[in-house]
């Protein structure tokens, strides 16, 4: 698969989708040094479906809401003790970082209890593992070629959940 490298400002939650002026940046051209970094677009099975018309934007946006809930949850596996603060600004702007991690934490179990039991288990897969449709099928000992058609179920559900048109 080809690669879709854009390059993204990297700010301190991140790579930032938007270019721009920081906030608080000095300097007589009101722009700051701004570091970057090289995102490859193709790296989700989410954008590489939405890209070949598999998802509609709506299921493609009920999944990116589902998986940056994953993130800011931090609910990834990890090896070591992580001292890194979380990378992902958030909306809630009258909680501590702790408190908007909970609230992700619980957004995200209700999205997967909104998809179902039965369902659940693809949107893992695919959206927060990162895991292609074929790999999740096999692991999953489904026929092929019926994931995607589960995954666009589960979206949808997840979608109604997030409220996103």
């Amino acid at each position: 698969m080809a690669q879709v490298l854009v390059e993204r400002e990297l700010t301190e939650e991140g790579p930032r989708r938007v270019d721009g002026v920081r906030p608080g940046s000095a300097g007589g051209s009101g722009k700051a040094a701004v570091r970057s970094v090289k995102v490859n677009l193709a790296e989700s099975p989410l954008t590489w479906l939405h890209a070949r018309g598999h998802l509609n934007d709506r299921q493609f946006a009920a999944g990116e809401r589902l998986r940056a809930d994953w993130e800011r949850a931090e609910l990834a596996p990890s090896v070591t003790m992580r001292w890194d603060p979380v990378r992902i600004a958030g909306g809630e702007k009258d909680l501590t970082p702790g408190e908007r991690q909970i609230a992700a934490r619980r957004r995200f179990d209700g999205a997967i209890a909104a998809a179902g039991p039965g369902l659940a288990d693809i949107l893992w897969r695919v959206v927060c593992a990162g895991e292609g449709v074929p790999a999740a099928e096999k692991a999953l000992a489904w026929p092929a070629r019926s994931g995607k058609l589960v995954l666009e179920l589960a979206l949808d559900r997840v979608a109604g959940f997030y409220g996103v048109r």
